[in-house]
C-alpha cells in the first residue's frame, strides 16, 4: 500500500479577507470547507476551499495578511503555480466567465496530450491554472449557479520551478511512491498515478530570479497520507533521505510533518482523516469560525479582531 496517495491541499499567503472570499467562492465556485485560524499565528484566518466534502486533494487554504503585507516574487525554488482540474468541455465557459469577472488570463494553450490550459492569477498574484481535460472523474462542488458539468474537480498539478530536478525528482521516486508520468524538454511530471490531483510538475528554470516568500506566493504543499501509521512510515522514509523535519503537528482536520525538499520548497505529509466534519456538520461546513482547543479562550478576541466578511452571492452568478 503506497504511504503517499497524492495532493493533499495547497496553502497560500495572501491579502484581502473579502478578495479571498470572492475570488476562490464567487468566481472559482469552490466550497468554503472551514473558516479557522492559522494555528501558528491565531490573529490571521485560515480559510480551506474544496469540494462538498473537504476531500484531500481539492483543497486550497490561504492565510490572508491583509494587503499590506509585500508580494512576493514567483522564482526557482518556489511552487509557482496551483492548477486546477476541470472538463474540457468546459472550455468556453470559463473563458467566458474570466471574462466576466475582468479576470485576465492568458490564451488556452495545449500542454500534454488531451491537456489544454489557461494560466491566471488571483487577486493577489498567485499563479493559478484551469486544466481542461477529460481524465478526472472527481465531481466538483456544485454551488448552485456554475453548471454541475463545468464546475472545478480539485487540484490537478502543482508546478514547482527548480535549478534542476534530479535531487527533487529522485525524492519523489524513492521515497513518495510517485513515478515519471511525462515529460518535455524541460518539465517533468511525476505522480502516484496518472491522474489529476496526483501530479507534481517540476521545471529546470536555471536562469529565472530567486523566488520570495509575501504576498500571492505558495507557502507549502501537502501530500495525502491515509493515517498515523503511514505518516510515521513517511517519517522513517525521511529520515533515510537525511532530510530534516517537524514533529507531528495536530491541525484538527489532519496531522501534519513538515519539511524542506531539496529545492527548498516546504512540503508536507498530512493524514487523510479526520476530516472537516470532526467539529461541524456536513451540510454547514464553513459557516461558523472554529477553533482548536488552544484558541477557545481567545474567541472573543478573535471574532473582535478578525475582519468582518460577507459571502457572495448575486455577485458572482
Amino acid at each position: 500500500m503506497p504511504l503517499i496517495t497524492g495532493l493533499h491541499h495547497v496553502t497560500a499567503i495572501t491579502g484581502d479577507v473579502q478578495e479571498n472570499i470572492d475570488f476562490y467562492i464567487g468566481v472559482l465556485g469552490l466550497r468554503l470547507i472551514k473558516k479557522t485560524v492559522n494555528f501558528d499565528y491565531s490573529d490571521v484566518y485560515h480559510f480551506y476551499f474544496g469540494d462538498e466534502f473537504g476531500t484531500p486533494g481539492t483543497i486550497m487554504t490561504t492565510f490572508p495578511y491583509g494587503k499590506g503585507l509585500v508580494n512576493g516574487r514567483h522564482g526557482k525554488g518556489m511552487l509557482n503555480t496551483t492548477a486546477f482540474s476541470v472538463s474540457m468541455d468546459a472550455l468556453d465557459y470559463w473563458l467566458n466567465r474570466l471574462n466576466q469577472f475582468n479576470i485576465p488570463f492568458k490564451q488556452p494553450q495545449e500542454r500534454f496530450s488531451g491537456e489544454v490550459f489557461i494560466y491566471l492569477e488571483d487577486f493577489d498574484g498567485l499563479g493559478l491554472e484551469l486544466v481542461f481535460n477529460d481524465k478526472d472523474n472527481r465531481k466538483g462542488y456544485y454551488n448552485g449557479f456554475i453548471p454541475k458539468d463545468y464546475a472545478i474537480k480539485g487540484i490537478h498539478h502543482v508546478e514547482i520551478w527548480l535549478d534542476s530536478y534530479e535531487r527533487t525528482g529522485a525524492l519523489l521516486t524513492n521515497k513518495m511512491d510517485h513515478q515519471l508520468i511525462s515529460e518535455t524538454s524541460d518539465r517533468f511530471r511525476f505522480g502516484t498515478e496518472d491522474l489529476p490531483g496526483k501530479y507534481v510538475d517540476l521545471l529546470c528554470t536555471p536562469n529565472a530570479l530567486k523566488g520570495l516568500a509575501g504576498r500571492g506566493t505558495v507557502h507549502h504543499v501537502a501530500f495525502a497520507t491515509p493515517d498515523a501509521q503511514s505518516q510515521l512510515e513517511m517519517i522513517e522514509k525521511l529520515n533515510e533521505f537525511g532530510l530534516q523535519h517537524t514533529e507531528v503537528k495536530d491541525r484538527k482536520y489532519f496531522t501534519s510533518v513538515y519539511f524542506k525538499e531539496p529545492g527548498g520548497v516546504l512540503f508536507e505529509i498530512a493524514t487523510s482523516g479526520p476530516g472537516f466534519d470532526i467539529d461541524e456538520e456536513l451540510a454547514s461546513l464553513g459557516e461558523d469560525l472554529m477553533l482548536p482547543e488552544q484558541f477557545e479562550e481567545k474567541r472573543e478576541h478573535l471574532i473582535e479582531v478578525l475582519p468582518k466578511f460577507i459571502y457572495p452571492t448575486e455577485k458572482f452568478r
